[in-house]
C-alpha cells in the first residue's frame, strides 16, 4: 500500500506546464483505463487457482507484490513516467487481487461480491459529500489522513517483520479489536478518496501537465485496491464470528 497523500498534495508544485494541460475528464478516463486492467489481470489469475495451479498463484502474487511495490514508489517521485508506470502498476495489483481474492472466496463464499460491492459505494458516497462540499480537503484534513496512513503503514511494517520472523499478527482473527482496527483503516482508506479527487480538481484548476492526469488515476487506483483488500479482511473477520 503506497497512499501518501502529502506527496500527492506537493509533488504538482512548482511544475512548468510543457504540454496539454491536465483535465478532469482525462484523469477519469485514465482510471477507467487502470481499473480495466486491474479486474483483467484479476480474472487471469484467478482463472489460474480456478484450475488447480496453486503454485503459480502464489508465485504472480509474491512477484507482482513486490513489483508493483517498486513501480509505486518511483511513481510517487517521477510521475512524468506514470503513463509508463501506472498501466504497470496496475497490472500488477491485478495480478496480485486475483489470487487473493481467490483465496478469500474459497474460504467465504461470496465475499469478494461483498467488498466490490462496499468498495464501490464507498468512492460513490465520497464522490458524493466531495462535489456537495459536505467533506473538503482542508490542510487540516490532509494532515489528519497523512498521519492516520503512516501510521498504518508502519503498522503493516511491523507486522510484515513480524510474518517474515516467525511472529505473524493475530489481532485479526475475528476478535471485536482486530475488526475494530480493520474498521478504522477501511475508515482512513475511504477518506483517502477525498484527497484523490482533490488533487485531479486542482491539477486542472492550476493547469499542470496532461501527465499527471495518470497520475491521478494512480492514487484513485492505490486507493481501490487498498480499500478493496481492507473490506475482505474485514468481511473475513465478520464472518469468523457468525
Amino acid at each position: 500500500m503506497t497512499s501518501n497523500p502529502m506527496l500527492r498534495a506537493n509533488v504538482a508544485e512548482n511544475v512548468m506546464l510543457d504540454s496539454k494541460p491536465m483535465t478532469i475528464q482525462g484523469a477519469v478516463n485514465k482510471t477507467l483505463i487502470l481499473v480495466a486492467i486491474v479486474i483483467g489481470c484479476a480474472f487471469g489469475t484467478w482463472n489460474i487457482c480456478a484450475q488447480g495451479f496453486m503454485d503459480k498463484g502464489f508465485l504472480l502474487m509474491k512477484v507482482s507484490a513486490i513489483a508493483g511495490l517498486i513501480l509505486a514508489i518511483i511513481t510517487c517521485f517521477k510521475p512524468k513516467v506514470s503513463k509508463i508506470t501506472a498501466p504497470a502498476y496496475a497490472v500488477c495489483e491485478g495480478l496480485l487481487v486475483g489470487t487473493i481474492s481467490y483465496l478469500y472466496n474459497q474460504a467465504f463464499d461470496g465475499i469478494v461480491v461483498n467488498a466490490l460491492a462496499i468498495t464501490i459505494l464507498a468512492l460513490v458516497v465520497m464522490l458524493f459529500m466531495y462535489q456537495q462540499r459536505i467533506i473538503t480537503a482542508t490542510p487540516l484534513f490532509k494532515k489528519v489522513i497523512f498521519i492516520s496512513t503512516a501510521a498504518i503503514a508502519i503498522f503493516y511494517l511491523v507486522g510484515f517483520i513480524g510474518a517474515l520472523l516467525g511472529h505473524p499478527m493475530t489481532i485479526f482473527n475475528g476478535g471485536l479489536i482486530g475488526i475494530g482496527v480493520s474498521l478504522v483503516i477501511c475508515a482512513v482508506a475511504a477518506f483517502n478518496f477525498i484527497i484523490d479527487f482533490d488533487f485531479i480538481e486542482q491539477g486542472e484548476r492550476n493547469n499542470i501537465p496532461d501527465y499527471f492526469e495518470w497520475y491521478g488515476a494512480f492514487g484513485l487506483l492505490v486507493t481501490l485496491v487498498w480499500l478493496y483488500l481492507e473490506l475482505l479482511r474485514l468481511l473475513a473477520q465478520l464472518s469468523r464470528r457468525r
